[in-house]
């Protein structure tokens, strides 16, 4: 009896660039982001990475029959977290998807200079993470990625900046305006920070399109309309990530203060605890918002433009949608 999680198969028979479990459910959908968003693969050695590498080969040219559904997957897992799927480049670590929560936590600090100084930190890891994740099949000049690294890391840092400010000066503000405030403005505002960075790193995929592919990984064409619809797709998880991160720590935290009075005894111990409980939070609401939408995505080919529905007559098209 093969082992199972959420009434799937741990380890299905094997399908090279697929994934794992069904991405037609959420709960198949979150079990892919795990594997994606997986710590572990951060610490696979080069060595590691090209036997996984050469099994795929080998299995890919029927050249290794020997190695399970188990390895093949595993093996799977280790080059998709960090080989991009359109260039098939290695992505440095603090920008994979893995390395979102460990590198991706900002403690919070007190004074102006460093709290734009770890804001521009921030912004520019989410902007590089949403570079190194994009749909890659079109090209476009360094000069254009710098302009919109700019534009996503001066807009996003500026509402961030701003909220921070203004959830600092509701504490003189009376009871009512500081429970509006501090209650309902940082999730629309921190949604809107990280949704204008991935649109600022991502607007060359609006200009010029991105591939479109039948389930033979044959590229039919390039269409504007699958990246609207990927980008769309992709701003809602950023949009959505936030959520338990601003709900979670301030239902947890008073409860840890109560419970253990010795976190409040220490500043450093209280900062400490606050930021494993944020990085949990963080680790969870990942996968979650990955999980909105499948990875690869299929579009209906009347959607299309007109000029690919007339090369194709099969019914759904596929594209990366990116991360």
């Amino acid at each position: 009896m093969s082992e199972k999680i959420f009434g799937f198969e741990k380890f299905p028979k094997f399908r090279l660039n697929k994934p794992r479990f069904p991405q037609d459910t959420f709960f198949g959908r979150y079990l892919h982001s795990l594997d994606i968003i997986d710590p572990r693969t951060l610490f696979v050695s080069e060595e590691k990475l090209h036997s996984c590498i050469k099994l795929l080969d080998d299995y890919k040219t029927g050249r290794n029959h020997s190695a399970s559904d188990q390895q093949l997957w595993e093996a799977q897992k280790i080059k998709s977290a960090i080989l991009h799927p359109d260039t098939n480049e290695k992505i440095l670590p603090p920008f994979r998807m893995s390395g979102f929560v460990p590198f991706g936590m900002l403690l919070p600090n007190p004074s102006w200079l460093s709290l734009l100084f770890w804001q521009w930190l921030n912004q520019t890891h989410n902007a590089l993470v949403n570079y190194s994740n994009r749909n890659a099949t079109q090209d476009q000049t360094a000069s254009k990625y710098l302009s919109a690294y700019c534009v996503a890391v001066s807009s996003a840092g500026a509402v961030a900046t701003g909220l921070t400010s203004l959830i600092k000066r509701a504490n003189s503000l009376n009871p009512v305006k500081r429970l509006i405030i501090q209650r309902f403005v940082p999730l629309p505002a921190t949604s809107l920070a990280s949704s204008l960075n991935v649109l600022c790193m991502r607007w060359n995929e609006l200009e010029k399109g991105i591939n479109v592919y039948d389930a033979d990984q044959n590229i039919i064409g390039v269409s504007k309309v699958a990246a609207k619809k990927a980008l769309r797709d992709t701003t809602l998880t950023r949009a959505f990530l936030p959520l338990p991160l601003l709900i979670i720590p301030p239902c947890v935290m008073p409860f840890l203060e109560r419970k253990y009075q010795w976190i409040t005894r220490s500043n450093t111990r209280h900062v400490l605890i606050s930021a494993i409980v944020c990085s949990l939070s963080f680790a969870f609401s990942l996968p979650l918002s990955l999980a909105l939408f499948p990875q690869e995505s299929q579009i209906s080919r009347d959607c299309l433009e007109l000029e690919i529905q007339n090369k194709t007559k099969e019914e759904y098209l596929f594209y990366n949608r990116g991360l």
